[in-house]
């Protein structure tokens, strides 16, 4: 995140935490029970955003803030500026891939296909279960 560039942040109590976590969860579950029925644009939308909520949940832990910017990217750029964690900027760059499609899946005047959203659901649990960022909500 360059210094120029102030996101629009919400402050948020450090135990709230828990309710980010519960979202990511859910879209985590959704995403996971949409592939099974083969609603693949549901998979691609609920993958980005279970990847915002668990972000929105490391940033609540630890910096008392969440995004609230229409810019879902600027999560991403808000966790790399806010957090003292090791190769930050490395770890979120998975998360990074899947936020890019948002748009994609959400508003082109075209379905999401299975190829899309099966790599969109492996990108969202491989940011949610191989735990390179969740390790920070332990």
């Amino acid at each position: 995140m360059s210094a120029a560039r102030q996101y629009s942040v919400k402050k948020a109590a450090k135990s709230d935490f828990e309710i980010y976590l519960k979202k990511a969860k859910e879209f985590y579950q959704t995403m996971y029970q949409a592939e099974k029925a083969e609603n693949w644009n549901a998979v691609g939308l609920n993958g980005v955003h279970c990847v915002i909520a668990l972000i929105d949940a490391i940033l609540v832990k630890y910096s008392g803030i969440c995004s609230a910017e229409k810019d879902h990217m600027a999560v991403v750029d808000l966790l790399a500026a806010s957090l003292n964690i090791d190769n930050v900027s490395q770890k979120s760059q998975t998360a990074r891939r899947v936020i890019a499609k948002k748009n994609l899946v959400e508003y082109e005047a075209r379905p999401f296909i299975k190829a899309e959203a099966q790599e969109k659901a492996k990108k969202s649990k491989q940011r949610t279960l191989s735990l390179p960022l969740q390790q920070y909500l332990k």
